[in-house]
């Protein structure tokens, strides 16, 4: 249903699918529910925040983002994204500040979602983004294994990792204790059966350890909840000096909290099949959402990827399953609030130590190697951990960007010996970056010597030009012979025809030399043309088949050695023996799909007449391989045609007794109505063509082996026509009595 019809449908049905909705989406927000409340207190502990700001950016991050956000599965709150910002926030400007920082991040959102620029963000590399999570996992680990250890976390991760040998020698507690059956239970929990992991991993370990805790009265530090959580008497401050490194934070509060809500609400959208992401939306709803949050003294909010894939693994069918555990969360507040004090810090530590290792995901780390990036990966990572998030990602930005540039200007050269001369392969964009690695090249080639330079390149600079052009005339001023080939566009052939060399988008298409005719590759202009024999026809064939040898052999060896003892053809395709008809360009097609029978005027002789050789053929496609289809092919400005109107050549005996198979073509075209092709109706020897192609069709249903077939239901006769000039396929429709386009046919089911 279209959105005009949804608002407009009754309300009556509206309303019967939200409460089908319902059904779904309670369930589904009780289970987020449970994951959510002890992760929001792990987060607000590990960022060094009150305990109560991840309840507080939890509810809001569900009722606000939630109702205003474009994602409509997605479960926003507090991330463990944003823990390592907020550490180093809060210890530079203390809490109340930093609530007014993500108040303004907030505006900031609403202001980037209005200009909408969402979608900016996807442009960012996933390396750099799977980097920072990384970056941030490892120094929660690092932080939170000194409180499950029974000490206190330090100021920086590297103070963190070099003072672990040392913690890990030191007696410990019970908190200890706490930490690791935490961690444990969090390990083993996806390996139970899956009655028992209907309970959320995080709910259980926390609630178990904590149960233990108190029924042998550890004395471990606990969660310290004030006693009205909801006493939200706070005013957020603004900072008495250090603007710019105010203004550093809003923006980098702004900045990642939007990324990681983007990304995961386009993580979201992969997991079901409801309705897509509005991102712009997303944004206005996030921002409305932290500035809500900073409001009442609450972390800030993103899009949190756990959640939303708990969410919608519960079965979610709308947003108001985000809503919902939001206010689920509010009532465990004001009702269950004293429940909380008795959590130990060690339970929520070992909770963070297990979600900041998932951070580091091993099937991220391949994705990223197989696709070259892991020097981005790797950088961002080492950025974060060691200086701060926003300079390990601006870091990471920075190398991805350098190897963009490097991927885009890059290109292969190298020399290779070529009969009695050389050949210098360029390949790749061939721009001022790649001139000194040309020159050494070039230069190391002798003088006087014959060169083929193989330009396999998407774009030339006037730089590289200019250094090409220079290095010709030299190399042809000293005795040497220069012979350029461009495979691709002609950049270089432009520029030596005073035409300038352009950017890629306005660059002119070029047919690939596979489907291109030999006089057009193969020009014969000064000092362009390889020395071949030069022997009528048989020069250019050659060349092709050294072109074939050269480009097209290695790819398609693959194929062919499959396809050397299998010949399972689907189409025996008739047509002219015309050159300008190739049967594979106009039907996309490779070996073993086409089984080809070409003659003059793609005629049919009569069944059992003195002309055997089509009949075997059809004989051999239809009862020996099984073809499912026959194709009849006539071509406009068909020579054949024209030479049955007009008369062949008197001494071309042989021609003129093979097109008495036409005579029976020209009394139907004399008889029958005229045929239109795409609603034009051609004359002369191009209706000829388009009623002989009816004729055969009708001519080979006189054939016993195809009538038989045909009447089973095992093969299908098609009439076609190509329109030499239009490049266009027809194909003919019984139902209309015309050739049509191919595309309406295939949408016809036919």
């Amino acid at each position: 249903m279209s959105t005009a019809a949804r608002e407009h449908a009754p309300p009556g049905p509206r309303r019967h699918k939200a409460l089908q909705n319902l059904r779904h989406d309670v369930p589904a927000s009780l289970v987020v529910f449970l994951v959510a409340v002890p992760l929001s207190l792990g987060i607000a502990l590990a960022s060094g925040a009150p305990i109560a700001a991840g309840l507080i950016a939890a509810i809001v991050g569900g009722a606000v983002a939630g109702s205003l956000g474009g994602s409509p599965l997605q479960v926003s709150g507090p991330a463990a994204g944003l823990t390592v910002i907020m550490a180093e926030t809060i210890d530079q400007f203390g809490w109340a500040v930093t609530c007014a920082i993500t108040v303004l991040a907030g505006a900031l959102q609403i202001l980037l979602g209005l200009s909408r620029i969402a979608r900016a963000a996807l442009a960012i590399s996933p390396a750099i983004v799977h980097g920072m999570l990384a970056g941030i996992g490892l120094t929660i680990v690092l932080a939170q294994l000194h409180v499950v250890l029974g000490g206190s976390a330090h100021s920086s991760p590297l103070e963190n990792l070099a003072q672990l040998p040392r913690q890990l020698l030191d007696p410990h507690g019970m908190a200890t204790l706490v930490g690791l059956l935490t961690i444990a239970i969090l390990l083993v929990w996806g390996r139970l059966p899956a009655a028992v992991r209907k309970v959320p991993g995080p709910l259980a370990a926390v609630v178990a350890v904590t149960a233990v805790s108190v029924a042998s009265e550890m004395s471990v530090p606990r969660v310290d909840v004030p006693a009205n959580v909801l006493d939200l008497r706070f005013v957020p401050q603004f900072p008495d000096g250090g603007w710019y490194e105010f203004g550093v934070a809003v923006v980098t509060v702004a900045l990642v909290a939007s990324v990681e809500s983007l990304l995961s609400a386009v993580a979201t959208d992969k997991m079901h099949t409801g309705p897509r992401a509005n991102l712009n939306r997303e944004l206005l709803g996030q921002g409305a959402a932290n500035m809500a949050s900073g409001s009442l003294g609450g972390l800030p909010v993103t899009g949190v990827i756990v959640r939303s894939s708990t969410n919608v693994h519960s079965g979610a069918r709308s947003r108001a399953s985000a809503v919902l555990h939001g206010l689920w969360i509010l009532l465990f507040v004001v009702l269950l609030a004293g429940l909380l004090r008795n959590i130990p810090l060690a339970a929520l530590a070992g909770l963070l130590v297990h979600v900041g290792a998932r951070l580091v995901n091993v099937a991220h780390l391949k994705d990223v190697l197989r696709h070259g990036d892991l020097p981005v990966y790797v950088v961002t990572l080492a950025g974060v951990v060691v200086i701060d998030l926003l300079t390990g990602v601006l870091i990471g930005i920075g190398l991805a960007a350098l190897i963009i540039l490097r991927r885009l200007l890059w290109s292969g050269i190298h020399v290779e010996p070529d009969g009695d001369g050389w050949r210098v392969v360029v390949e790749g964009a061939l721009s001022a970056l790649s001139i000194p690695r040309l020159s050494t090249v070039l230069g190391g080639i002798p003088r006087g010597s014959t060169v083929t330079l193989e330009l396999v390149v998407d774009y030339l600079d006037h730089a590289a030009f200019d250094m090409l052009s220079t290095w010709q005339h030299s190399h042809e001023q000293a005795g040497g012979t220069v012979l350029v080939d461009e495979v691709g566009h002609p950049w270089f052939e432009r520029g030596k025809a005073g035409e300038p060399t352009v950017l890629k988008a306005r660059a002119r298409p070029v047919v690939p030399r596979w489907f291109a005719p030999w006089s057009q590759w193969q020009r014969v202009q000064e000092g362009t043309a390889p020395q071949v024999p030069e022997q009528r026809g048989g020069s250019s064939m050659r060349r092709g088949m050294v072109e074939f040898e050269r480009r097209t052999s290695l790819l398609v060896r693959p194929i062919l050695s499959r396809l050397a003892d299998v010949h399972e053809p689907q189409t025996l395709f008739l047509t002219c023996g015309d050159a300008r008809i190739v049967p594979n360009l106009i039907t996309s097609s490779g070996p073993g799909d086409l089984f080809t029978i070409r003659n003059i005027g793609n005629l049919v002789p009569d069944h059992g007449g003195a002309d055997a050789s089509i009949g075997a053929s059809l004989e051999f496609a239809v009862d020996v391989l099984k073809v499912s289809e026959i194709v009849v092919c006539g071509h406009s400005s068909c020579g054949a045609m024209k030479a049955r109107l007009e008369g062949a050549p008197e001494d071309a005996a042989a021609l003129r007794s093979w097109l008495r198979y036409a005579e029976p073509s020209l009394i139907r075209s004399r008889t029958h109505p005229p045929i239109a092709v795409a609603g034009e109706t051609p004359a002369g020897a191009d209706q000829l063509a388009l009623h002989n192609v009816l004729q055969q069709l009708d001519r080979l249903s006189e054939y016993p082996t195809i009538a038989r077939a045909e009447a089973c239901g095992q093969v299908e006769l098609v009439g076609m026509y190509f329109d030499v000039g239009a490049a266009r396929v027809h194909l003919y429709d019984p139902a209309t009595g015309a050739f049509g386009p191919v595309e309406r046919a295939v949408a016809m089911g036919k």
